[in-house]
């Protein structure tokens, strides 16, 4: 049958009246209503707005004007911006498909008839739908009552004054077009607010350095309105905030990339932010999102953006992450144990040193005390392990599982971090390997041939080891008759490589590797003229000035009843400092051991120590800041050599300003191995004779704790302070006393008595900075001896790394190549963590109190911190006795409170 001509025309008019026919409505509809997004296309969807100016408008949304995703959604009409969505997975696939508001509520169908999605079912009819004006899509029954609420079911986003009880969360969509949930949730539970990828964690709102701790208590809730964003406990006290600048309407959401991002609006139908509103962003960091490179991907800080680049066994891949140059694929849970056994083998691809995880910072590891190998084995032994990263300062081991995401470039981490992927080889198993017969004969070409070459070297080894031994004999009979100078020193790898000493106190042997020059106590006594000029006294006896045959001058440190442990500390001493070089570590000349006699020669600095320099200076001249920066930096590179420059991580243990020497030309030198220990992989991160002095010891020195390079960046951060006041961190006056010009400790407690009975509670600087931070007040914390003679800009820079290094948790403290760039400015400079640095609160408090007989105050903090009765040696230690529920290695410590 032919089809009339008019038949389309009339069609269209039909359609274009009922499409005219979809008005919107205010506020209020009410059941039998139908909408769609072709009845409703004039106006884009929308069919109900809201009081006082429509700010927000329930709509059928089609975001991206895409022709089979609709969505019954709410919308903040002035800046376009879709605060609720209700069927976000399971969208409308036609433009024509019915959305119905009936007496059971609402749902919405597709084409065929079938509902995707609906409310659940009441108790009492429903009698309207309603739009307020704060954006909240409720229905209500024939009383007005509230039987359900967009509010109570948000999707990616939070309108003020909307709450997210304890246990919701928002979850972000997976694009701007698709609303489907994506990987990034905003959880709210019962101790903080944290964003996750997949479950693992990478933002904590308690930890934000724009955030503060009111008090502590369990979460009920967290809301946002005109003055912020708030963690509640129950009956709405505040427990955690983030204070906003004043604004009428805010709008908080978690975008696809996993940014959660708060918009400000001086009024609800502003078009764009509010004027005052710098905004907020977490993390502050594009680096520290899960996959701001891409899977693999390294990410590296570049001002306000990032640059991503490649491992170097990698290129990049096609979905913007990186791939394995080689053409193995990495590990997934996918791929995890094929069937049959016929899965490729996996081995493992190094991401190379420095690599830092997102997610490492926040979570446990999964291991500690461990090496290396025994990270990849239990990652082996995980078959939804992709890959590992070992913490080497920690010893800890980190797994990572399910899924991976972005690193994080050396420079702008921990530099102490190894990672690696699992990967699975490209070829197949079962796929045949060449031919057998080509194998057998090229072993039966190559076997004889390395037959031959082993036999060459073991009979050449033979003959050197012979050898070797024959000049060892030689040279121990011609060492007792010829001079010793240092221009003819042997070398760490001659006869000398090993000594033993013989049989100690306990009967075991010590043997040192690799030693400097050796003297005779005859050459040393020539050398210091019998010892005339005394220049100082350490924990373990005397420091002579002398002179070496090549006219150099030197110190002479003449150890003095030497017990095992002096012992032990003066090998430890020989085998560190004789075989490292740097310019800002105190190198060891030489060294005699006669008997009972122990010495040890050191390059000479003829500044003599900082102590000397910063709190007793001569005529009364402070040092200069210029100078001040310089000692810092120079301090810094040194202790950053010693944890990452050499062949084994070397731990100080007593940093302080007796042990930074000075000399003329600007050189600073870290000096004083005597509590150092050197650390393999193979060793645990615990100590069992260690000392240190008070006021520059860390928090774990009396917890359970691992000690590690962390500590020492603790006791730098104490020293930062000093530079900063000029003075020692407890106490404004400074006695006199004679140092020592390489490490003397022994006026370590000077310093500290005599001003205890001043009682203020300014007395404890480090509790001055953390003060003088919160209020922004830099300037006034410097050496009033300067008289304003230094750079804002630095003093605050130093202020702010001292503060970081006092972080009671280790993990939250920089490594010390990260103090020495930021301190250089080569380095983003880190905001102290204020909810870390509590407990100077605590040691300020202490130490306002009445002075005690130990030259202290505060009693109860300080042998709380001392494990003692206030008793101190002249080292400035004090012995801890065993206590109850203390670990047995700490009785023999030598450990105090802070100064």
């Amino acid at each position: 049958m032919r089809r009339h001509p008019l038949l389309p025309l009339l069609a269209a008019v039909l359609v274009g009246a009922a499409v005219r026919a979809g008005k919107i409505a205010t506020e209020v509809v009410v059941p039998d209503f139908v909408a769609s997004y072709l009845l409703f296309i004039d106006t884009y969807g929308v069919f109900l707005q809201s009081g006082g100016g429509g700010a927000f408008q329930a709509v059928v949304y089609n975001p991206a004007g895409q022709q089979d995703r609709y969505y019954l959604a709410v919308v903040h009409a002035p800046s376009k911006t879709c605060v609720w969505v209700a069927n976000r997975d399971a969208p409308i696939t036609d433009r024509a498909a019915p959305l119905r508001l009936t007496a059971r509520g609402i749902s919405a169908e597709d084409p065929n008839g079938t509902v995707v999605w609906s409310t659940p079912a009441f108790a009492s009819p429903v009698a309207a739908l309603r739009l307020d004006e704060s954006g909240n899509l409720a229905l209500l029954d024939g009383r007005n009552r509230t039987l359900w609420q967009s509010f109570d079911r948000p999707t990616d986003v939070l309108v003020s004054p909307q709450r997210l009880p304890v246990g919701g969360f928002l979850a972000s969509a997976v694009s701007d077009s698709d609303y489907t949930v994506g990987g990034y949730r905003l959880d709210v539970t019962a101790a903080d607010a944290a964003l996750t990828w997949n479950g693992s964690l990478y933002w904590l709102l308690s930890i934000d350095v724009k955030s503060t701790r009111d008090r502590d208590g369990a979460v009920a809730s967290m809301a946002v309105n005109g003055t912020g964003l708030y963690l509640l406990a129950a009956d709405d006290t505040v427990l955690i905030q983030l204070p906003l600048p004043d604004a009428k309407l805010r709008i908080v959401k978690l975008g696809v990339e996993g940014k959660l991002v708060i918009t400000s609006y001086a009024s609800a139908n502003a078009t764009s932010p509010s004027p005052t509103d710098a905004g907020f962003v977490a993390p502050n960091s594009g680096c520290d999102l899960p996959l701001s490179c891409g899977a693999l991907g390294f990410c590296a800080p570049n001002g306000n953006a990032s640059s991503c680049t490649c491992p170097p066994l990698f290129a990049s891949s096609h979905d913007g992450g990186c791939t394995p140059a080689d053409g193995s694929k990495a590990m997934t849970v996918a791929s995890c144990g094929g069937a049959g056994g016929d899965a490729a083998p996996t081995s493992y691809i190094s991401l190379g040193n420095g690599v830092a995880y997102y997610a490492n910072r926040f979570s446990r590891p999964d291991m500690v005390g461990s090496n290396g190998s025994s990270c990849q084995a239990l990652c082996s032994g995980n078959c939804s392990c992709l890959g590992y990263f070992y913490d080497e300062s920690s010893l800890s081991c980190f797994l990572v599982q399910h899924q991976i995401g972005s690193l994080v470039n050396a420079n702008s981490r921990r530099g102490d971090m190894v990672g690696f992927i699992k990967v699975q080889s490209s070829q197949s198993p079962g796929s045949p390997s060449g031919s057998s017969s080509n194998n057998s004969t090229l072993i039966a070409i190559l076997l004889p041939t390395i037959v031959a070459f082993v036999l060459v070297v073991v009979v050449g080894a033979v003959i050197v080891v012979s050898w070797r031994k024959q000049e060892r004999r030689a040279g121990r009979r011609a060492s007792r008759s010829r001079d010793v100078q240092l221009r003819r020193h042997r070398s760490p790898a001659s006869d000398s490589a090993h000594l033993v000493y013989g049989n100690d106190d306990d009967g075991n042997d010590i043997v040192i590797p690799g030693l400097p020059t050796r003297f005779t106590h005859e050459e040393i006594e020539d050398m210091t003229n019998s010892f005339r000029i005394k220049i100082g006294a350490g924990g373990f006896g005397a420091v002579y000035k002398g002179e070496l045959p090549d006219s150099s001058a030197v110190a002479v440190k003449k150890i003095e009843g030497v017990g095992m442990q002096g012992k032990r500390e003066f090998c430890t001493e020989i085998a560190v400092i004789g075989n490292i070089r740097h310019v800002n570590l105190v190198r060891l000349r030489g060294f005699c051991v006669e008997g009972q006699r122990r010495l040890l020669v050191y390059e000479y600095m003829n500044r003599g120590s900082l102590d000397r320099t910063l709190f007793r200076p001569a005529a009364g001249q402070p040092l200069e800041w210029k100078e001040r920066m310089e000692v810092a930096i120079g301090a810094a590179r040194g202790l950053a050599y010693l944890h990452f420059g050499c062949d084994q991580r070397i731990i100080h243990c007593d940093v302080k300003p007796e042990n930074i020497l000075l000399a003329d030309g600007g050189q600073v030198k870290i000096a004083d191995f005597g509590l150092a220990k050197l650390l393999t992989p193979e060793q645990s991160g615990l100590f069992t004779t260690m000392r240190g002095t008070r006021g520059y010891l860390a928090p774990e020195w009396l917890t359970n704790t691992a000690i590690t390079d962390r500590t020492d960046v603790y006791s730098f951060g104490m020293v930062l302070l000093e530079l900063v006041r000029g003075r020692k961190n407890r106490s404004e006056h400074v006695s006199d006393g004679a140092g020592a010009a390489t490490g003397d400790d022994s006026n370590s407690s000077n310093g500290t008595t005599g001003s205890s009975s001043r009682g203020a509670r300014s007395d404890y600087f480090p509790l001055m900075a953390l003060e003088g931070h919160e209020a922004g007040q830099y300037a006034a914390l410097a050496d009033p001896r300067l008289e304003g003679k230094v750079v804002a800009g630095e003093v605050e820079r130093v202020v702010k790394v001292g503060l970081c290094c006092l972080h009671e948790d280790p993990q939250l403290r920089p490594s010390m190549a990260m103090v020495a760039g930021m301190l250089e400015g080569t380095m983003e400079l880190w905001e102290p963590r204020v909810q870390s640095l509590g407990f100077l609160r605590l040691y300020g408090r202490g130490f306002a109190g009445p002075a005690d007989g130990s030259g202290g105050s505060g009693g109860g903090i300080k042998q709380a911190m001392a494990g003692s009765n206030g008793d101190h040696t002249r080292s400035g230690t004090t012995t801890v006795t065993t206590m109850s529920g203390w670990p047995s290695y700490m009785s023999s410590s030598q450990l105090s409170g802070p100064r």
